[in-house]
């Protein structure tokens, strides 16, 4: 069982930068691969990015936003920069027991953090 609480998120400027955080909680955290989706309003819920425990990654916002994670303190965070309004929505923590960017492979989930990009 993991447990997942996001943090770091807010109102921002467009072009600014924001890191979200994840806590995890349980003692299989290094074996889980973490991702990071997110939901706009009237809109599925889309992959970010995700990473394995041994650092491998897969990033769909590359060049703007970087995943990493840290297994001593069960933590994963997702660094975001030159934000856009479109960014806007609720960021979500995940965790899958295989690398890949379906919501389906995921079996546990925070509650979000909202992430708002003003123009």
């Amino acid at each position: 069982q993991v447990q997942l609480v996001e943090s770091g998120g807010g109102l921002v400027q467009a072009g600014d930068s924001l890191t979200l955080s994840c806590a995890a909680s349980g003692r299989t955290f290094s074996s889980y691969v973490m991702g990071w989706f997110r939901q706009a309003p009237g809109k599925e819920r889309e992959f970010v990015a995700a990473i394995h425990w041994n650092g491998a990654y897969t990033n769909s916002m590359k060049g703007r936003f970087t995943i990493s994670r840290d297994n001593t303190k069960n933590t994963v965070t997702l660094q975001m920069t030159s934000l856009k309004p479109e960014d806007t929505a609720v960021y979500y923590c995940a965790a899958s027991p295989v690398l890949g960017s379906s919501a389906l492979q995921y079996n546990y989930w925070g509650q979000g953090t909202q992430v708002t990009v003003s123009s």
